[in-house]
């Protein structure tokens, strides 16, 4: 009799035996879907292998086909593997996570290619020719287009398929945009709010050749013949996927090219510090697109060697800063202003209580937006008018402080009220980054203290990510206000060498043990009882301190935030020389952790 081994989009890291009835055996072939009964539901399942024995007593029989012809190649089931050994989640959920919603729910794929002979041993593949991956650190960010229709074409004409990613959504359509201008065949665009994201999928995978254009997801594109993937703006924290599993595209694409052989190029203005240490041991190549325009004036106002009268003034522009910005609009230039927050006050509490006004869901200080005069959540949909009194004591008003961008267009319409503000000035978060066509006479960022001071490794990283980013829109000056002039961060942009940044960070993860050199887990537990999250958190780590050879259970703190959507939030801090280590250590250790009411999730190399 044969039976197949089927795993489901489920937290269990297992195959499941299920009998052929008769009749089925010649019909069912690894990598196809299958309909089973699991703990008396229809779901849909995947098989992964056939056998002719099982020790399983009291198998159930599969209910029925969903394909007759595999929905998976053996290179996407070998790169599901892979992705659940590596980010601590099943073979299923890997599955899963490959696939547009329609195919998971059971919908039938039509005009599929013809089957692959039956497999009845575990999905391997032979060696293929690898190519190493390729670093583009790009200075001018406009260049890069004319790279990739060049790559795509090279690509084409060789017989084999590409994949593009990108960061959003606009991202994809102008690209579109621009390889059909540039006459590239077969050209698709490809993301999971597009309605025709399922036409666009299977029309893909019945060519031997295409280009594929798309965000996340797209890296797991059904193309035949692969032979290039581009990650655009490779630093992007949206590549990583925010719901289990939480895989990193740049990683997914790195493992599906050693599969099947394709070119990897990694572009980046900033290229995250991860990315960048394999060039110093030749493991990664690397190219370097210098700037056509001039290299700014990189200015550091060190704020504690400030005049005495204006750090007591507590004025958000210095002397210096407001300077500078008459100089640029008196001789008809633009100027940008830089900072991270949104909103016009981040922070809104009494003045005779002192009571701060939190969001009810998330437990975090709601933002005053002045030109909706409404307090906003910006981790939910939690907002709420501003109270003309404090609800908690019925006495003090609301005092507002802390600044947004609409506290310094506020202001900067006070003291230049002759210029007009999003057109001589402009004032943005970083969004502003994705904005390539626009160009400054001037920029000034302010508080990027906020960022460098979070208890975060990657601070400096994200904050050196930032002002490379701002440093693209200009070729005058930047002003940087901050209180550590000499931070390595900054002494890289004033010497427009980004060395001197990677070479000195990559000291300091050293002698800390932090990634690149040992790769990081964090376990999340979350529930709506604040201390049986906590207990159970508490109980989890000292499971967990007792650790194996190779990992470590580093610290226990709340989640940051602590409190999100009605959930509250503990984490675990864990330390590995290897993601599969991690993942495997974990995956034995919480096998039979049970909380009533508490849900444990794993994300390796958190950003």
């Amino acid at each position: 009799m044969l039976y197949a081994k089927v795993v489901l989009g489920l937290p269990i890291d297992v195959a499941f035996d299920y009998s052929l009835p008769q009749g089925f055996g010649n019909r069912v072939c690894v990598g196809a879907r299958v309909w089973v009964n699991f703990r008396n539901r229809k779901s849909v399942g995947y098989v992964v292998g056939l056998t002719k024995s099982s020790a399983i007593r009291n198998i159930k029989d599969i209910l029925g086909l969903v394909d007759e012809r595999p929905l998976l190649s053996k290179e996407m089931l070998l790169l599901a593997r892979k992705l659940a050994d590596y980010y601590c989640c099943s073979y299923g959920e890997a599955i899963e996570s490959i696939l547009p919603p329609e195919l998971r729910k059971g919908k039938n794929l039509e005009g599929a290619p013809q089957r692959d002979t039956l497999l009845s041993e575990p999905v391997t593949l032979g060696s293929v020719p690898q190519v190493l991956p390729q670093v583009l650190h790009d200075l001018e960010p406009k260049r890069r287009w004319e790279i990739y229709v060049e790559e795509a074409k090279r690509a084409q004409d060789a017989g084999r398929s590409a994949i593009i990613l990108f960061s959003d959504i606009q991202l994809v359509l102008r690209a579109k945009e621009i390889f059909e201008k540039a006459k590239v065949n077969d050209v698709h665009a490809l993301y999971r709010k597009e309605k025709e994201e399922f036409m666009v999928w299977q029309e893909v995978r019945s060519k031997e050749s295409s280009i594929v254009l798309g965000t996340r997801s797209a890296v797991f594109a059904p193309v035949n013949n692969l032979g290039l993937i581009i990650l655009d703006h490779e630093e992007d924290s949206v590549y990583k996927q925010e719901q289990v599993p939480h895989y990193h595209a740049r990683e997914a694409a790195l493992m599906r090219a050693e599969i099947e052989g394709a070119k990897v190029i990694l572009e980046s203005f900033s290229p995250t510090v991860g990315t960048f240490y394999p060039v110093k041991d030749e493991k990664t190549e690397y190219r370097l697109i210098k700037r056509q325009k001039a290299y700014p004036q990189v200015k550091i106002i060190d704020t504690k060697r400030m005049p005495y009268a204006e750090r007591k003034s507590k004025e958000i522009f210095s002397r210096l800063l407001t300077d500078a910005i008459f100089s640029v609009l008196n001789s008809k230039g633009k100027v940008l202003v830089f900072i991270n927050r949104r909103g016009f006050a981040t922070y809104a509490a009494c003045h005779n209580c002192g009571k701060a006004l939190k969001c009810p869901a998330c437990n975090i200080s709601l933002v005053y937006h002045f030109d909706q005069d409404i307090l906003r959540c910006h981790h939910c949909a939690f907002k709420m008018e501003p109270p003309k009194i404090c609800p908690n004591c019925n006495r003090g008003y609301i005092k507002y402080s802390g600044i947004g961008t609409d506290k310094i267009e506020s202001e900067l319409a006070r003291i230049f009220p002759q210029s007009r503000i999003g057109e001589d000035i402009v004032v943005s978060t970083s969004f502003i980054l994705k904005d390539e066509e626009r160009n400054f006479d001037l920029i000034c960022v302010l508080n990027i203290d906020n960022a460098l001071n979070r208890v975060d490794y990657m601070a400096a990283e994200k904050v050196f990510y930032l002002l490379s980013g701002l440093i693209t829109l200009t070729d005058k000056k930047i002003i940087i206000s901050t209180s550590f002039p000499q931070h390595h961060c900054f002494e890289a942009l004033v010497k427009g060498d980004p060395r001197i940044f990677y070479n000195e960070e990559l000291r300091f993860r050293k002698q800390l043990k932090y990634p690149p050199f040992r790769h990081m887990a964090l376990v999340k537990a979350r529930g709506r009882d604040e201390q049986k999250v906590k207990k159970a958190a508490e109980a989890l780590f000292e499971k967990l301190k007792a650790g194996s050879k190779g990992v470590e259970a580093l610290s226990i703190n709340p989640g940051d935030p602590p409190k999100l959507r009605g959930n509250f939030y503990w984490q675990i801090l864990l330390s590995g020389l290897s993601p599969q280590k991690l993942s495997k250590f974990l995956k034995i250790h919480l096998k039979d952790c049970r909380y009533s009411g508490i849900i444990v999730t794993v994300d390796i190399d958190p950003l």
